[in-house]
């Protein structure tokens, strides 16, 4: 840049013409202090100072004047060793640091890329949830009757939806700990809460399939496990089209409404949850009846509903 940018730590750079150095040295010294991109104009001298003294230290030494050679550890640490001995310690140790932001600079990447964050789906209203629950109510066959009010209660009542759907059987709904959970295997093996008003449906989703899946078929490793029942759950115009993504963005919201996780990160201060993972792991593990007061509740008794 030249000293007329608009840019005034990049224009201080450029026009820094010091004493007591070579044309050489400086040059040296402004472009390794330009790569580094200080912040300040404060800081830009602090390094063109530390570059510099190190480029007429390597002139004396005849190393050649490329930041491959000076801003190398070795290099460096023999600077600071054997040509700032008239200095403080504490100015050799400054001197130092610079010296490494310079070579740190000098290695640096480029930045990647920001990739867009994925957004969560919005949740389903109650009265569109009520909607889907009544389409399958009105299923032509028990098999299907049962099958869609399952994958409506599995997913904004459980939030279970995608993979873990196909290995769900309707043993895996249990009564028990004073509330209905289902048992969910695989990787992430889990007891998760039924929320209150989907206690119904799914219990009676569960009677029904007994040893076999609740989302239907005889293959565990089948796929498209919704293709018959989500157009049967979208034949009313009136309602948005079924979406296993806001199945579970509608439990979610209930939950963290129940528990007062909105409450909690306004009081905080935050915005994004990606530290929450970590300060849970820091917590004791919940008992499974707190679990169900917290996030389902509402049912009393033991056993498979």
């Amino acid at each position: 840049m030249s000293p007329g940018t608009s840019d005034p730590v990049a224009a201080a750079i450029a026009a820094w013409r010091p004493r007591g150095v070579s044309e050489g040295a400086a040059a040296f010294a402004r472009a390794a202090v330009s790569q580094a991109a200080p912040r300040t104009r404060e800081r830009a001298k602090a390094l063109l100072y530390a570059a510099s003294r190190l480029a007429a230290f390597g002139e004396e030494r005849g190393v050649e004047l490329r930041a491959e050679a000076l801003l190398r550890e070795a290099s460096v640490e023999r600077f600071v060793l054997t040509g700032t001995g008239a200095l403080s310690a504490a100015t050799r140790r400054t001197l130092r640091t610079n010296l490494r932001a310079l070579a740190r600079a000098r290695c640096r990447e480029p930045a990647p890329d920001a990739l867009p964050r994925e957004r969560a789906k919005p949740p389903y209203s109650d009265e569109e949830i009520a909607g889907y629950l009544r389409l399958a109510a009105a299923q032509p066959s028990e098999a299907r009757r049962m099958r869609a009010a399952a994958l409506v209660a599995l997913g904004a009542g459980a939030g279970i939806v995608a993979g873990e759907l196909r290995g769900l059987r309707g043993r895996d709904v249990i009564r028990r700990s004073g509330g209905l959970l289902v048992a969910v295997g695989g990787r992430r093996s889990r007891a998760v809460p039924v929320l209150e008003r989907f206690h119904g449906p799914l219990c009676a989703a569960g009677a029904f399939a007994g040893e076999g899946y609740l989302i239907g078929g005889a293959d565990p490793a089948r796929r498209n496990l919704t293709e018959v029942l989500n157009p049967a759950l979208g034949s009313d115009a009136a309602l948005p089209r079924l979406e296993g993504g806001r199945l579970r963005s509608t439990w979610l919201v209930e939950c963290a409404r129940a528990i007062g996780l909105g409450a909690f990160m306004a009081a905080a201060g935050i915005r994004c949850s990606q530290r929450l993972g970590d300060l849970v792991a820091e917590l004791c593990e919940v008992e499974e009846t707190t679990a169900v007061a917290l996030l389902g509740g509402g049912d009393e008794g033991q056993g498979r509903a």
